[in-house]
């Protein structure tokens, strides 16, 4: 290893860029989309989706899913608009679910396994409800059993690369490692049998109910993924692990629905509701008569639906990247002499750069574009690598 000394081209003075051994585990997108051409799984886009967001790559992460989806070009009359924003009024998703928390004792809000930024929205109602009393947090994406448990995740206080597989996309190891800080108790319930369909949902239910019973005066937020937050009757599983959960432990949980109306990779195809009401934050709808738009599916439903905003995107990321506290960190790439493509992931000082989970990633094709990291005040060591050779250096943001 070498120190070379190189001075910051931003004025900020002088900092030291070490060569450093470093082994990516995120993949390239030259690398994904290889993977994609070559695989005959007929869930191949689905899979680079979450590779995409896994590498916080959140536009790839939607194109990938709607070419396994091929989402159609369909709007609402104007007569249907204006019906749909007569008839109801827009609230803040945010300030409905923390006032709705207070009776509840079990929430369960559901994401898009491409979707960072229903990540980034959960993430940002952890402090708050945590202030209501929900201390629990169940993570369908943690490893569980004896093979996959991070046994040690609440005392690390950070998650690592083998916590999980979905929470290696930043966002979502930022939700965990924010869950942590504010004081919460993490636990995992994904089943441990290799089933799947009913038995799944029966087995991550039992598993909650087991939790539950060792806590049984606390309050519990659980995050899963896409149908297992349905109440009701399931078309393919009798009962989802929300239903389960309510027949299991004789509580009613509030079941949060994020993924019904997410947006696509283009504005024309995103849902014709979400276009009608073209939220500007994260919302609930509420009627006439102060009831809750739900979302229903044959027998199946949830409490409420929560509509995002349209991201909008600056060079490749989106703007939503750079609130909840978040700086926009330009990165100053000119003198590190690597080839590119050039993956930039930043660490929190103090975490292992070799097991850690970054808090944010970003890559660049060439040159000529321009790295922008989202990143909270703080110490960090930015690891810059082209998957053959890596550096690394300290970097301050105010």
């Amino acid at each position: 290893m070498f120190l070379l000394l190189v001075i910051s081209s931003c004025g900020a003075g002088k900092y030291l860029i070490n060569e450093v051994e470093y082994v990516n585990t995120y993949n390239f997108s030259d690398e994904i989309e290889d993977k994609i051409a070559v695989d005959t799984v007929p869930w191949k886009y689905q899979i680079s989706a979450s590779d995409y967001a896994t590498k916080g790559d959140y536009l790839n992460a939607l194109r990938s899913w709607d070419l396994a989806f091929q989402p159609r070009e369909t709007s609402f009359s104007v007569y249907q608009i204006d019906s749909i924003n007569a008839l109801s009024k827009k609230v803040d998703a945010r300030e409905y679910i923390i006032a709705k928390a207070k009776s509840e004792q079990i929430i369960i809000i559901n994401e898009a396994h491409h979707s960072s930024l229903n990540r980034f929205f959960v993430k940002s109602l952890l402090k708050d409800l945590h202030d209501k009393g929900f201390t629990n947090l169940g993570l369908e994406a943690l490893g569980n059993g004896k093979d996959y448990l991070d046994s040690l995740l609440n005392f690390r206080n950070y998650p690592i690369q083998a916590s999980g597989w979905y929470t290696k996309d930043p966002q979502f190891g930022n939700l965990v490692r924010d869950a942590l800080e504010i004081g919460y108790d993490l636990f995992p319930y994904e089943q441990t049998n290799d089933s799947n369909n009913r038995q799944r949902e029966i087995e991550q239910a039992k598993n909650i109910h087991t939790y539950i019973q060792k806590n049984p005066n606390e309050k519990f937020l659980i995050y899963c993924g896409f149908d297992h937050v349905l109440e009701g009757v399931h078309s393919s599983w009798e009962k989802a692990m929300a239903e389960r959960v309510k027949e299991y432990t004789g509580i009613n949980p509030f079941t949060i629905n994020q993924v019904v109306f997410n947006e696509k990779s283009e504005i024309k195809f995103n849902p014709p509701f979400l276009k009608a009401i073209s939220p500007k934050i994260a919302t609930v709808l509420v009627d006439t008569n102060n009831v809750t738009f739900t979302s229903l599916r044959n027998d199946s439903y949830t409490d409420i639906v929560v509509f995002h905003p349209i991201s909008e995107f600056e060079n490749g990321r989106p703007s939503w990247l750079f609130t909840q506290g978040n700086r926009k960190v330009k990165i100053d790439l000119s003198n590190l002499q690597l080839s590119y493509p050039l993956m930039i992931l930043a660490y929190k000082k103090g975490e292992l750069i070799k097991e850690a989970i970054p808090l944010d990633i970003c890559e660049v094709q060439s040159e000529n574009e321009l790295c922008f990291l989202a990143l909270k005040p703080g110490n960090y060591t930015i690891v810059v690598t082209n998957g053959k050779f890596a550096k690394e250096y300290e970097k301050k943001v105010k």
